[in-house]
């Protein structure tokens, strides 16, 4: 059995990773360890945070650490939230003021075409004694829905419904979730890294 360590105090995505992975990982996260102070994502792009959370952590603990950085990309917002998507709203904000913001924002652009399109990107960095093991990077395609559906999930996965449904990420079970989702692929490409024999 492999023991890792989640760089997040987000028992959300805690919950969600061990899901994926399964029993073959113990995951626990920096809840455990409420001295170390939060790590601070820097950085301009995902993979440069994830690198920086996950480096950081491994310096003080002696397990693998895995670190994420994702968010939600909108097309005809640029990009945005991109890197912001966290504190897209403030660094308070609660998930329905930064979905409502991003609604408002969305509705202000007219009938631009494809203004809807949008996609969850995610990056997940592996790291070991202060060491860059490796990393990885998913997306997952789809579009804003016009208003939140669903109680599933967390963050933006209310109005963010994946390529080929109808439903939201909110409203999809967590096993189909779990399945198609941007952290989901991530995280078994990263697990195929992990269980492979070292030499």
């Amino acid at each position: 059995m492999t023991e890792l360590v989640i760089a997040t105090r987000n028992a959300h995505k805690t919950r969600e990773i061990q899901h994926i992975l399964g029993p073959e990982f113990t995951v626990r996260d920096l809840r455990a360890y409420s001295a170390m102070s939060e790590i601070p994502e820097s950085g301009i792009s995902f993979e440069e945070n994830a690198r920086l959370k996950a480096v950081a952590v491994s310096q003080r603990l002696p397990d693998l650490v895995i670190a994420d950085d994702s968010g939600l990309e909108v097309d005809a917002l640029g990009g945005a939230p991109g890197v912001y998507s966290a504190r897209y709203a403030g660094i308070k904000a609660s998930e329905k003021e930064k979905i409502d913001k991003l609604l408002r924002e969305l509705a202000s652009v007219g009938a631009i075409s494809d203004a809807r399109r949008a996609r969850f990107r995610c990056v997940l960095a592996l790291a070991c004694k202060g060491n860059l093991l490796g990393s990885v990077e998913e997306v997952v395609e789809g579009r804003i829905a016009h208003k939140a559906r669903g109680s599933g999930g967390f963050g933006y996965d209310p109005i963010f419904i994946p390529e080929g449904f109808q439903q939201t990420f909110g409203e999809l079970p967590a096993e189909v979730k779990n399945t198609i989702s941007h952290r989901a692929k991530a995280i078994r490409r990263l697990a195929t890294k992990l269980l492979k024999p070292r030499d």
